[in-house]
């Protein structure tokens, strides 16, 4: 397993540069703990600098809210130093939407020693391959986004589109029409350009099939050995989705809940593991795969209410998990069982692996595999033994004592669990942890100051 940093050399800039001789704009993307990215833009001659690691933006740029505000107990406590910008080996890409001749490539953030920051999630992801490294482990991943095609509304407040999340569809079809090829082929023109999109940037994009809901779509990426890389393609094919989607004066929404009589936004993960030989650590040569798959799936369950606020990350977020909406509400498994947090998909035994469906599509990529890897890491190493895996309906499980074995079930539960654990200060780090929290507080207390439309619809006129 490759687990050193990767990172763009100059000589792959200057070649980069001299077959693209008409660009005028690099566009530095720094993703931060939200998953949304920051950064700034260079002239075609300020790549050396990039490479060199002469690019600076504020240390706290990593933990802004998101509306794009300074977390101000970060910003006051260190004096707001600068880190250091170093681009992604890989990420070098010719922006095939913009109108001036644009590149992008992402970044990492480095203090003055060159070490990748702390609060930096392409850090936290990295700490985690380098565990199972240790082991002799290679994660081979592939990352599935749902996402809905709405009527651009104007206006921040306006509630979302009717004709493409309502209940007849444009092309006249009523219902949702799962899978439906009729309605794949209505929105040919959007699909086929984020398609175009994705591959003019190198996104490996597997499927794109129509989902649960009126408009809603999810779009698949190919299993990839290189982790780091699979979050990379996650963040960036999101960008290319919204982007086409503007372009045909739609709105792409990744948000986990748009509508409360809808299925939310998930973003599943299938993962498996490759020994130093090369072979699939979960293959046992049957169905049921091997005591280490039993293991994962046990670290899994056991870390996913400490990691619920990655895996949650938003006060929308909370809203997708009610029982038979299609988001697991429990820690279970469960073979071909889509009502469980984790299910062993059916296949090849050779393609055994685990698929974890608990995220929701608003999550950083980055900090969700990371939690993956953790929750993988922490049952191999300590050998844990998994419960029984569900036969027939998740929502429906209790455990020894007869009460549900529910995962905290509001933004404020699940950061007061995240903030508390010894095993997510562990895996991801005391300074991580900190500054992810403070970030939520001022998203919260913001919210909390907020008066609802709702509230005035309940209340002014009554009282």
């Amino acid at each position: 397993m490759n687990t050193t940093p990767r990172y763009l050399t100059s000589q792959d800039a200057e070649t980069f540069l001299e077959t693209h001789k008409d660009l005028e704009v690099i566009e530095v993307l720094q993703p931060d703990m939200n998953g949304i990215l920051r950064g700034k833009w260079i002239t075609p001659a300020g790549l050396a600098k990039l490479c060199a690691g002469q690019v600076k933006l504020p240390q706290t740029t990593l933990a802004l809210d998101v509306w794009g505000n300074d977390i101000d107990k970060l910003v006051f406590a260190k004096g707001d130093p600068d880190g250091y910008c170093h681009p992604v080996a890989g990420s070098l890409v010719r922006v095939p939407w913009s109108q001036t001749p644009a590149a992008q490539v992402l970044t990492t953030m480095h203090d003055t020693r060159g070490a990748v920051l702390p609060y930096d999630p392409q850090g936290v992801l990295q700490r985690q391959l380098e565990r199972l490294a240790a082991l002799g482990l290679t994660p081979v991943v592939a990352a599935e986004l749902e996402f809905y095609l709405l009527d651009r509304t104007p206006g921040s407040s306006a509630v979302p589109s009717s004709a493409h999340a309502g209940p007849q569809t444009p092309s006249g079809l009523i219902g949702a029409q799962t899978y439906g090829i009729d309605v794949l082929s209505h929105y040919t023109d959007v699909l086929n350009d984020m398609r175009i999109a994705c591959e003019g940037q190198g996104l490996p994009v597997d499927t794109i099939v129509k989902e649960a809901s009126p408009g809603q779509f999810e779009i698949n990426l190919h299993h990839q050995p290189d982790v780091r890389r699979a979050a990379d393609q996650a963040i960036m094919m999101k960008r290319a989705i919204k982007t086409m989607a503007r372009r045909h004066d739609l709105l792409a929404s990744f948000m986990a809940k748009p509508f409360m009589e809808l299925s939310g936004n998930g973003f599943h993960v299938h993962i498996s593991l490759l020994d130093q030989d090369g072979c699939n650590i979960f293959d046992n040569g049957g169905e049921d795969g091997s005591p280490a798959l039993r293991h994962a799936v046990a670290g899994l369950a056991a870390s996913m209410a400490d990691f619920m606020a990655v895996f949650a990350p938003n006060i929308n977020s909370y809203r997708r998990f009610q029982p038979g909406a299609h988001a697991p509400i429990t820690p279970d498994w469960g073979y071909d069982n889509r009502t469980t947090a984790l299910r062993i998909p059916s296949g090849a035994p050779a393609s055994r692996r685990i698929e974890h469906r608990l995220a929701g599509a608003d999550a950083n990529p980055y900090l969700v595999l990371a939690a993956i890897l953790a929750g993988v890491h922490h049952g191999l190493s300590r050998k844990l033994k998994a419960a029984p895996p569900v036969d027939g309906n998740a929502y429906a499980t209790k455990d020894h004592d007869g009460s549900a074995m529910i995962l905290p079930d509001t933004w404020v539960r699940a950061f007061e669990r995240f903030g508390g654990s010894s095993l997510v200060r562990d895996y991801f780090g005391e300074d991580f942890v900190t500054w992810y929290l403070l970030t939520k507080e001022q998203e919260l207390a913001r919210l909390g100051r907020t008066v609802t439309s709702l509230e005035y619809d309940s209340y002014l006129a009554i009282f």
